[in-house]
């Protein structure tokens, strides 16, 4: 049902404001929240996340380019995130990648704005990880 939703979504030309690119951008993010549900019975995901937990880092995704004021950039942004939700939907990403990118991914992404680094491994580890340039 969702599918079929995205692929009569298309591509708008470029928002002719900043308002105009908002209005976009919120559009996005109701139909990507509107989609979770499908995506969590597509991939059996409920034995390792949560809806909410998704939709909170689809709206942190959101958030991390608040900074950006030029409506084209919006676009540009806005379109990858299109393809991204287009990819998910029709089932071109299998379920480790989906694990892999918006639910170990966004624990990583948290333990590394909060500065937890490195836990549970040995000093020898921490050592070598400080020393090696990866």
């Amino acid at each position: 049902m969702a599918s079929t939703a995205l692929r009569n979504v298309k591509v708008p030309p470029n928002s002719a404001s900043l308002e105009e690119a908002r209005h976009r951008l919120f559009e996005f993010f109701r139909e990507a929240c509107r989609s979770l549900p499908t995506v969590m019975d597509m991939y059996n995901l409920y034995d390792v996340v949560t809806v909410s937990d998704l939709r909170s880092f689809i709206s942190t995704q959101i958030r991390k380019n608040t900074h950006v004021t030029d409506p084209k950039v919006i676009d540009m942004l806005l379109f990858k995130g299109m393809e991204e939700l287009r990819n998910v939907v029709e089932h071109s990403k299998q379920r480790h990648h989906i694990i892999g990118q918006y639910v170990v991914g966004r624990r990583a992404f948290e333990q590394e704005e909060l500065g937890i680094k490195n836990l549970g491994t040995s000093t020898f580890l921490k050592n070598f990880y400080d020393t090696n340039y990866f």
